[in-house]
């Protein structure tokens, strides 16, 4: 009887799961996101993530997935982009709140206008 009832979804990220999920990711972006000759192989980056899901899960709402991390960092790289645009385009001075934006964002990404002084 239990497989005619509909898959539910899980509960949102809340902000301590964000909070360490980012934490986590910076602390490990160069043998997640690196190229090149020196980058990790399938199987280093799997164990990271899995690291990284251990973290998460002591504050998450429910447990979380590798794929569930990975899909919620997308996200949140894509929506950070996005305001970060909106901002350069002129809906606003670029100030403090484009340089918040732009936490997921490297350096170079960051449009001269809110990227921070060298």
């Amino acid at each position: 009887m239990a497989e005619d009832s509909p898959k539910r979804r899980k509960a949102n990220f809340n902000e301590a799961e964000t909070e360490v999920l980012i934490e986590q990711v910076l602390k490990h972006e160069q043998l997640l996101f690196a190229a090149g000759p020196g980058r990790a192989s399938p199987g280093q980056k799997r164990k990271v993530w899995e690291l990284i899901r251990h973290k998460v899960n002591p504050v998450a709402a429910c447990p979380r997935d590798v794929e569930d991390l990975k899909k919620r960092w997308r996200d949140l790289k894509r929506r950070d982009r996005s305001k970060l645009c909106r901002l350069s385009q002129g809906c606003g001075p670029p100030g403090p709140a484009a340089a918040a934006f732009g936490l997921l964002l490297a350096p170079e990404e960051m449009p001269p206008a809110a990227a921070p002084p060298a």
